[in-house]
């Protein structure tokens, strides 16, 4: 019967599951991180313009990589909850349901994002030189986005199953591919022809694209967690709404930080288009450095769910502990690390010194508050498992539309670009102090109807 046969996470020392759970998706997400890296670092060897281009793709392609994760999110939500209540049938409806969902969300983005390349970057502040070679990428990226939203849904119904290694492994083949065929088509390489920054987006779906096989394979023969069997468009509805109940605010929530990476990135546009360059390098690296977090964060909700569905909230209130005490101790290191080496870091990606002293700038500021948002990120994990995706997008919104947004523009406006990163620093730690006595508070309430 594959994986879904019986709770992994409701048994055992909590930290030593957390633990295990979370060192196959590091690696997946390093790999994912890197998946990025890699196309930064080819298309830097392009030129400046595009690279400032890639940048600028950013924060759009957040945008629908959020919606994507969101519905990711409900599915792993609730199918971790149907599994602790060992309620196999249920997890096979909302499984095949939830990429049903997918498909119906992907055929919508590609007509609307087509048509709306030029009016959405030139908002953004891209400039006549950027935005051919943004159109290039885009044009293609988006007739592949079905390959990037499906995958990321059937990884998480997998992970909410307990099997982390799994999708770390699928991550891993898409970033193998992707640096394979990168510099092919990038550059020309052999018989390929010369497609400079088109090529990097093509090499991003066929990467994604090999990641959409495995990913059906494995719920599909291996774990046996989808069905033929059509229960009714009653059914369906009744699965796309208890998805949709925590998909929607999370994609929403995950949307948010995209789009206000892109106000703050048209902020940066002011101070020319070499610091909007050293902004994209430098917060690539930032996903790098919070993979760690990122992957707990993963772990942590259908750990969550499962116990929660098992009734167990001991061990949700013991996993919630844990994981923030790591935030924190994890952001303080990678503070040191980026502080030390942010200059030869950033020179790995671009060599023009307006593009490695903006990145060195953002990687000398901004880290000293990663471990209160690390910790926010697991906070809003914990809160969709427990069924509270509206506290849970309360809290993002608060961090993005009351902290980060006007912390960077009133620090800009005040001390420069100092000030603007000091600004995202700030709103770190406001989201994380919010967080904990958030969940904190949740928590005691659920424990309390118990």
């Amino acid at each position: 019967m594959g994986t879904i046969s019986r709770p992994v996470m409701t048994e055992g020392p909590v930290g030593k599951t957390l633990i295990r759970l979370t060192i196959p998706m590091v690696f997946g997400m390093i790999g994912m991180v890197a998946f990025n890296l890699v196309d930064t670092f080819y298309v830097g060897r392009l030129g400046t313009d595009q690279l400032a281009a890639l940048s600028f793709t950013f924060p759009v392609i957040l945008v629908i990589s959020s919606l994507a994760l969101g519905l990711g999110t409900g599915a792993s939500a609730v199918i971790s909850r149907a599994i602790g209540a060992g309620d196999h049938d249920r997890v096979r409806r909302l499984t095949t349901d939830s990429l049903v969902l997918s498909v119906v969300v992907v055929m919508a983005f590609v007509v609307l994002g087509l048509m709306t390349i030029g009016p959405v970057f030139s908002m953004l502040g891209a400039t006549e030189q950027t935005l051919p070679f943004i159109r290039q990428y885009m044009r293609i990226w988006y007739l592949g986005v079905g390959f990037v939203v499906i995958p990321m849904v059937g990884n998480n119904a997998i992970r909410a199953t307990g099997d982390t290694k799994t999708p770390g492994i699928i991550m891993l083949v898409a970033v193998a591919v992707n640096a394979t065929v990168d510099p092919l088509l990038i550059f020309g390489l052999g018989p390929f022809p010369r497609m400079e920054i088109a090529g990097a987006a093509l090499a991003t779906v066929i990467a994604r694209a090999t990641t959409f096989v495995v990913a059906l394979w494995v719920l599909g023969h291996r774990d046996k967690m989808l069905t033929l069997r059509f229960p009714g468009l009653g059914a369906v509805a009744d699965s796309w709404k208890r998805i949709l109940f925590i998909g929607l605010p999370t994609a929403a929530t995950r949307a948010i930080l995209p789009v206000c990476i892109g106000i703050v990135t048209r902020l940066v546009s002011s101070y020319g288009t070499e610091a909007v360059a050293g902004f994209g390098v430098a917060t690539r690296i930032e996903f790098f450095a919070l993979t760690v977090v990122r992957a707990l964060s993963s772990v942590l909700m259908p750990f969550v769910g499962q116990n929660w569905g098992a009734g167990k909230l001991k061990r949700v209130a013991r996993g919630v502990a844990y994981s923030n005490r790591f935030s924190v101790i994890w952001g303080g290191v990678m503070f040191g690390i980026l502080a030390l080496a942010a200059r030869p870091l950033a020179s790995m990606f671009n060599d023009t010194p307006g593009v490695v002293e903006v990145a060195r700038l953002y990687l000398r500021i901004v880290p000293v508050g990663y471990g209160c948002y690390g910790a926010a990120l697991l906070v809003v994990a914990a809160l969709n498992a427990l069924n509270r995706p509206l506290h849970a997008a309360g809290l993002s919104a608060f961090h993005m539309f009351a902290l980060y947004v006007p912390l960077a523009v009133v620090g800009s406006n005040v001390f420069g670009m100092e000030g603007m990163f000091a600004g995202l620093a700030a709103s770190f730690f406001g989201a994380g102090v919010a967080g904990h006595f958030l969940l904190k508070s949740e928590i005691r309430k659920e424990s309390a109807v118990a």
